[in-house]
């Protein structure tokens, strides 16, 4: 072993040299493992503050150790096995009690070479299993197995409530070939909080949080927690073997996007997340939606980060209550036929002291040059993507959520921020790929990585990116040169629609092209069309305050859109309180205003959206070949003077119209040219009292006439409500 305490000296009556005793009462000594447990026929122990030591043999039978000053004691104990932890137990007494315990040090290495090289080389299957803390079996022996990646530092140690918080107690053996540290402490149980306390080279002593961790401390507290390792009792069987159909993208797929902690009202005591089992899953099912996301979970120190500055990327946070509450929530989602699926935050971490950042007193996480490392616009750091034990940290985390915790899908933030070097960077501040461009190769290769691996360890899960720019070949195979995405949400249709809604109707005329524009590159990925929570947080207002006019134009307004949206191509997804059409922009802080339902209004848009996820689920023309150019048409895209737009949706079989106006002027006798001849039967009509409208219509459809419109050789005429979209189905 390295370091200069490496070779204890230790005479006959098993006294130490006065150097080496120094270096373990000052916490100081890098290999306690070659001074302490058994060698040689005798043990040494070192436990400061406690007031006597004896060994135990196989039968029970006591053995005092002489006290060697300074917490160390020593005796003979010909029967202790060196590498054989159960051999001998200690029997420690303390000023308020006796503790009887295996003996940490008299356990051999517990990662076999052949790990250790595969960690070295960035398994994830390895890092996984073997990092972190686990409670396992060891020579017979319960306890904590701990192993944590920090090559760079002098010494390790694991702290808790297990050992007073004593960073002298419980020193790691290094495991030089992966720059990994090991130890296993019997007797530690499950809830016991602890931490790793780290000596740098340069002799700075600091505590980190295990970034394995599968359960943390509520914040603002920051010690990891000791997890159960009883697995869940799932009961979602049926629901795992269907979710793959459900997924896909011939599948009706709307997701209701969720912060948990601002959704409703919950207590602390019983836990948030039993809570949530009893009212979420049920609420999104009668709303129609398939999916519900939420906002990441993940465990992090700041709650006005949303969890956008997660530490604890393998633990769901304490806020709402343990893991196995977490797995009975997803459990009752799946029971209810809703999806979950994870915001997860691959792209850069927050710089908390008890954090990632410097975790071993160098950038170990992060790049070290801040021009990589530092994120301008998040003043977060930046995983370093190109070190093979990162990149397998991070798999390991993804994988870690869709098998524990059955989660059916994890989208992925800031993707953007990730694919570019120059990302929110002015000439300068980056650095050029090894080619001198802009892309970062390390992301693009460990987004590949990511998404094949979960294709082949969960091929029923879904994986999402959030990326807001041209970047090609997002949703296309790896094989095939993409990044390997199921969906990719279409920031570019968001933005357009919502800043063509934003005008007045009297000037859209002049913006036509924001309304139809996304029709010229919907098939170029698998689309999911957002309104996401971006869109009603700082100062952008809500959904509904975006809209112009008087308060039931701006209702008028968000019904029409919603409308044209459920009918466009591309999966759906809608951020809490969208539904609801809540004039507030969104406050993390407060819960959503229900007693808005209280306004007819705001319950028509209620309505309106449950009828809206009704239809896109029940009719196949609406949802089959969202990603098929074959189920899409343009029947009016020029009317830019009446600001209207229609358009075909089909499965080959009974096609859809939809119209929307966008207008407050109804259009009589509006003639539109569809392929099918006959009865055309009214599905829905945004405008329809029930929703809150003037009700005006086609009292429940039209029929064809003998007369021909934009290219087809019937049409019908119709009367378009103000501000509403229809939709009409050929009766067939």
């Amino acid at each position: 072993m390295s370091g200069p305490y490496a070779a204890p000296a230790a005479d006959h009556d098993g006294h130490i040299d006065a150097q080496e005793l120094t270096a373990l009462a000052h916490g100081l000594h890098d290999n306690p493992f070659g001074l302490l447990g058994p060698h040689d026929g005798w043990v040494r122990v070192f436990v400061p503050g406690a007031q006597a030591v004896e060994v135990l043999d196989e039968d029970d039978a006591r053995t005092p150790l002489r006290e060697q000053g300074q917490g160390l004691y020593a005796g003979p104990a010909p029967y202790a096995r060196p590498g054989d932890g159960a051999s001998y137990r200690l029997a420690i007494r303390w000023p308020a009690a006796e503790q009887v315990t295996a003996d940490p040090y008299a356990f051999g290495p517990l990662i076999d070479e052949a790990t250790l090289q595969r960690l070295a080389q960035g398994s994830w299957r390895d890092a996984g299993d073997t990092l972190g803390a686990h409670l396992v079996e060891v020579d017979g022996v319960n306890g904590l197995r701990c192993a944590v990646w920090a090559p760079n530092a002098r010494r390790v140690a694991v702290v808790g409530d297990f050992n007073g918080w004593d960073a002298r107690r419980h020193g790691m053996r290094l495991r030089h070939a992966a720059g990994v540290w090991e130890i296993f402490i019997p007797g530690v149980q499950p809830g016991d909080r602890y931490k790793f306390a780290i000596t740098d080279r340069s002799g700075n002593a600091f505590m980190k949080a295990d970034p394995m961790a599968r359960r943390c401390e509520l914040a603002p507290a920051t010690a990891s927690v000791v997890d159960d390792p009883a697995p869940y009792a799932w009961s979602d069987d049926a629901w795992m073997r269907e979710r793959a159909a459900r997924q896909s993208p011939a599948a009706p797929v709307s997701i209701y996007e969720v912060h948990v902690g601002s959704w409703a009202a919950c207590d602390a005591d019983p836990c948030v997340w039993d809570q949530m089992a009893d009212k979420l899953p049920a609420y999104a099912r009668a709303m129609g939606f398939t999916h519900l996301e939420l906002m990441p979970i993940m465990e992090h120190p700041f709650g006005g980060s949303w969890g956008y500055q997660p530490l604890g990327m393998f633990a769901p946070t304490a806020r709402y209550g343990p893991p196995e509450a977490f797995a009975r929530f997803v459990d009752r989602c799946h029971a209810a036929g809703i999806g979950v699926i994870l915001d997860w935050v691959p792209a850069h971490f927050p710089d908390d002291a008890h954090g990632l950042a410097a975790f071993d007193g160098t950038s170990l996480y992060e790049y070290e040059d801040p021009r990589e490392g530092y994120h301008p616009d998040w003043h977060t750091m930046v995983y370093n993507l190109g070190r093979n034990e990162v990149k397998a940290f991070m798999i390991a985390s993804a994988i870690h959520w869709l098998r524990r915790f059955h989660i059916d899908g994890l989208r992925v933030d800031a993707v953007a921020s990730m694919l570019y070097r120059d990302y929110s960077r002015q000439p300068g501040e980056w650095i050029p790929n090894r080619y001198g461009g802009r892309e970062n190769l390390e992301a693009v290769q460990f987004l590949q990585e990511l998404n094949d691996t979960v294709r082949a360890e969960a091929p029923d899960a879904i994986m999402v990116a959030e990326e807001s720019t041209a970047w090609p070949g997002v949703t296309a195979p790896v094989s095939e040169g993409g990044l390997g995405f199921h969906y990719k949400w279409n920031m570019g249709w968001m933005h357009d629609t919502l800043r063509y809604l934003a005008h007045d109707p009297i000037h859209r005329r002049h913006h036509h092209h924001d309304i139809t524009f996304g029709m010229v590159y919907a098939y170029s990925e698998r689309f999911i069309l957002p309104l996401s929570h971006d869109e009603v947080v700082h100062g952008k207002g809500s959904l509904l305050g975006k809209m112009p006019g008087d308060a039931p134009a701006r209702l008028a307004n968000l019904r029409a859109y919603l409308g044209f949206m459920w009918a466009h191509p591309g999966k759906k997804l809608l951020f809490m309180g969208g539904e609801l059409a809540q004039p507030a922009e969104w406050n993390h802080d407060a819960t959503l205003d229900w007693n808005l339902l209280d306004h007819p209004g705001h319950l028509g848009m209620q309505r309106l959206v449950a009828d809206l996820n009704r239809l896109y689920r029940d009719v196949p023309a609406l949802h089959a070949l969202d990603a098929d150019p074959a189920g899409f048409a343009w029947t009016i895209m020029d009317d830019q003077d009446n600001s209207v737009v229609a358009f075909i949706r089909t499965d080959g079989q009974r096609p859809v119209l939809a119209v929307s106006n966008f207008t407050p002027v109804a259009r009589h006798d509006y003639r539109i040219g569809v392929p099918r001849a006959g009865r055309w039967t009214e599905l829905l009509n945004t405008d329809a009292s029930h929703y809150g409208g003037s009700g005006l219509g086609n009292q429940g459809g039209a029929t064809t006439g003998d007369m021909a419109a934009h290219g087809q050789p019937q049409a019908l005429s119709l009367t378009l409500p103000p501000l509403a979209t229809l939709y009409l189905m050929h009766e067939g």
